[in-house]
């Protein structure tokens, strides 16, 4: 691999005393017990050191979905999301995380993620690799060289951007094909999620049974839930459920045939959980929720709400992993980007409706993105009428439906150009409903919501810098090796 030709790698005094941690770390350790971090590298060799890393995405999360997903809880289960309820518990330590990439305020997955896992901002669509070509290891190689176990889970392709991040080195985000290839050469211990197209040698073009390879390295391999079976002790292994991504939860919800095939967001990583730490080796695990941010490009709000209500379960199971191992466990929950903004708008004179409005979203069977599957430039009103009725239960009026179809035919003129695309004229149209609006489809440049909990936890102050977290999980897991990248000043 090649190592970064012109910068010296920095020692860990250096590169502690630099960045948005800068007045938390300079002058001592990462940890609390003050011990000396010039071991061995082992992930157990004292007490204190975070022998396990678990590091949660909620993959495009704005704050207004952090705040409906809570709403939503609360209004239909009766209870607050688990994030929201570690917040009121003063459980966490909380801030937010500056996610600047090398060349833009507003980040995509691809270079969010490479700033996590590899302490570089890098350009936009780049993975782990500078536009001139140079590479830079990321996190998970850098763990599995040290003796802890590596893994990813996410709702995507496994091959997608975020898991990405953590474990491969491409200059485009979008050679998923290659990226599988890697994860096989670098044998990760743990791959769940969808994407099976990169992987089989009928959707590649060029033929490679990738599959058939982890089984040659003794991987159990599954494509469907039945195969993946229960946890059973600690096993090398790979499943993709699904061509593409994961269907949206309330999709999977609401589809028998879905439920019995394809795993869900928390039982994919209660699976990794309980794998991984069978090994009796530390480990690092990637957890990512990655079609909310799917649903926000679509401006979809029944898809977003839910799917953030299913990460919310992912935390949950982590929490439970983390309340048994406190202090050997390092917990970093957070998102890479905003997307579109969402929010709850007021509605009615008084503003007294916007929780009735809100409301009618439990009533949903079917995501936004599950209306257009079956729409085109030739569907009628009735038509539109129909399948938002099967899914919504909505009483969607025909001057909305007409829209609809002005849109399907490429005929709807907006604004804001970037809501002209039929999906989001569908989102804009059941804000009527909802009272859910979105600011549009794409990326946003906020600050993110960043929490933590477990050994250098105590380390994140009120503005964090995205390359530190990568700087973060080394140390707090004892890592000390001379690394081939150097914070950007």
């Amino acid at each position: 691999m090649n190592q970064n030709k012109t910068n010296p790698a920095l020692d860990r005094r250096q590169f502690l005393k630099m960045g948005a941690l800068t007045s938390a770390f300079a002058g001592f350790s990462v940890l609390s017990n003050g011990c000396s971090l010039s071991g061995n590298g082992s992930a157990s060799s004292y007490k204190g050191k975070a022998k396990y890393v678990i590091f949660l995405v909620s993959d495009g999360m704005s704050h207004g979905t952090l705040q409906m997903a809570d709403l939503m809880s609360r209004r239909k289960l009766g209870k607050p999301t688990k994030w929201i309820s570690l917040y009121e518990q003063g459980k966490l330590v909380r801030g937010l995380m500056d996610m600047t990439t090398g060349n833009s305020s507003v980040p995509d997955s691809a270079a969010a993620a490479s700033s996590w896992g590899c302490g570089k901002r890098i350009y936009n669509g780049n993975v782990n690799m500078d536009e001139d070509g140079t590479e830079f290891e990321p996190v998970l190689p850098i763990f599995a060289r040290n003796g802890f176990k590596t893994g990813l889970v996410t709702s995507a392709e496994v091959t997608h951007a975020t898991p990405a991040g953590f474990a491969a080195n491409v200059p485009g985000r979008w050679e998923q094909d290659r990226i599988a290839e890697q994860y096989l050469d670098r044998e990760f211990d743990l791959i769940l999620g969808g994407g099976y197209r990169h992987f089989k040698p009928d959707y590649r073009e060029d033929g490679k049974n990738i599959l058939q390879g982890f089984k040659d390295k003794g991987y159990h391999v599954s494509t469907t839930k039945q195969e993946l079976g229960n946890p059973d002790g600690f096993k090398r292994c790979i499943g993709t459920f699904t061509e593409r991504h994961l269907p949206y939860q309330l999709d999977h919800d609401n589809d028998q045939n879905l439920r019995a095939s394809v795993p869900t967001l928390r039982e994919l990583s209660e699976f990794a959980l309980e794998t991984l730490y069978a090994s009796g080796d530390g480990f690092i695990l990637q957890i990512e929720g990655a079609r909310v941010d799917h649903a926000a490009h679509s401006m979809d709000a029944p898809g977003l709400i839910y799917d953030q209500i299913e990460f919310d379960n992912a935390i949950d199971a982590a929490w439970d992993f983390y309340e048994r191992h406190p202090d050997e466990t390092l917990i970093i929950i957070t998102t890479d980007h905003g997307n579109a903004n969402p929010a709850l708008n007021a509605a009615g004179s008084r503003y007294d409706d916007s929780e009735p409005f809100f409301d009618r979203i439990q009533e949903f069977r079917y995501t936004n993105n599950w209306i257009m599957q079956n729409l085109n430039d030739g569907s009628s009103v009735s038509d539109i009428l129909e399948r938002v009725g099967t899914a919504t239960n909505l009483d969607f009026t025909r001057d909305h439906a007409r829209m609809m179809q002005q849109a399907l035919r490429g005929e709807f003129r907006a604004a804001y150009a970037m809501k002209e695309r039929p999906m989001n004229v569908l989102g804009d149209l059941m804000s009527n409903y909802t009272s859910v609006a979105f600011t549009g489809s794409v990326h946003t440049a906020d600050y993110v919501e960043l929490a933590a909990a477990g050994p250098g936890s105590e380390t994140i102050g009120p503005i964090t810098r995205n390359t530190d977290l990568f700087f973060l999980m080394l140390e707090a897991a004892g890592i000390e090796e001379r690394l081939s990248v150097q914070r950007n000043m």
